[in-house]
């Protein structure tokens, strides 16, 4: 691979898949394009490309870029703060931004991989998610990524060249998140908290599951279906669902902790209690297989979290 677009690449997984892209290509050009509203310049540190600044739905890509000079375009750049209520803003950066990059990699014949979401199952399906089961949104955000993967089947439709594949991320952690705050995954909100001395606040009583996976996989994930020879929607996640207390305890025994959780109410009506990934058409098709299971991923991340924290300057001698 000589050259690559990253919408959204100084987010969480840009920003992973980026550094990851010039580790196994060491001549590689990679573009990123960031708005930097929810980015972080920190986590491109030894990214050795080219960025630019701007907002994506606005941004005229095509006397940007020249027709064809990238391999392919990797669509990461969205809204993902799944608490975000106001409808316009959502749908104008998720949808418009998309709108853009998939015209462009239509008319340049490059392959498109895009970031959806198993934010689109709902919760109409509460045990495990298959591609083939209607959409089902319970917020906006999921809403959006929806109306993504609906314009993705028109482009694809209308163009046997366009080769348009979209990933639908599940609950996904790991090293580069801690900018997005509350946005960040429970896996770092907790961890963050139990070593903080304090009880891990879960809604009541921690028996809600999700499918974390591990950012490394989702990584794998999406570079594997760059290679895929068609389009199509896949699950992206571990294969395993688990619950909040499991979490607790592995954070604990990661820490080296015994923090009990503290349960309190969950405000939220559209909140998932299950996700589960079937990632049966993910294996089959790009070759896809979760190689950190949560125990591993947990662990690795809590190293990585406390050696980070050991990097930062104390705050007496700032």
């Amino acid at each position: 691979m000589e050259s690559a677009l990253i919408t959204g690449g100084a987010g969480f997984i840009g920003s992973n898949l980026a550094l990851e892209l010039e580790r196994r290509h060491p001549d590689i050009r990679v573009t990123i394009i960031d708005d930097f509203r929810s980015g972080e310049f920190s986590n491109l540190v030894g990214f050795r490309g080219d960025l630019v600044a701007q907002d994506l739905a606005s941004l005229d890509l095509l006397s940007r870029f020249r027709l064809g000079e990238f391999q392919v375009v990797f669509h990461l750049a969205s809204i993902t703060d799944t608490t975000v209520t106001d409808a316009r803003q959502m749908i104008w950066d998720n949808v418009e931004g998309f709108r853009r990059v998939a015209e462009f990699a239509r008319l340049s014949g490059t392959p498109l991989i895009y970031a959806s979401s198993a934010a689109v199952y709902g919760v109409c399906h509460l045990g495990r998610m298959q591609e083939d089961q209607p959409a089902c949104p319970a917020n906006v955000y999921g809403f959006s990524k929806t109306l993504l993967e609906n314009l993705a089947r028109r482009y694809a439709d209308s163009s046997r060249d366009c080769r348009i594949v979209g990933l639908r991320y599940f609950n996904v952690y790991g090293p580069g998140e801690a900018h997005k705050g509350v946005a960040a995954s429970m896996i770092y909100q907790l961890a963050r908290q139990i070593r903080a001395g304090r009880r891990p606040r879960i809604f009541k009583y921690g028996e809600q599951a999700r499918d974390f996976v591990y950012v490394k996989d989702v990584v794998e994930a999406t570079l594997l279906a760059a290679d895929a020879n068609h389009g199509g929607v896949y699950n992206v996640g571990s294969g395993r669902p688990t619950s909040f207390n499991e979490v607790i305890a592995l954070l604990n025994k990661a820490l080296e902790t015994d923090h009990n959780p503290d349960y309190f109410d969950n405000p939220y009506p559209f909140y998932q209690p299950h996700t589960e990934a079937d990632v049966t058409r993910a294996r089959a098709e790009l070759g896809y297989a979760s190689k950190y299971p949560i125990d591993r991923g947990i662990a690795e991340y809590v190293k990585q979290l406390m050696e980070t924290d050991m990097k930062q300057p104390d705050v007496h001698e700032q």
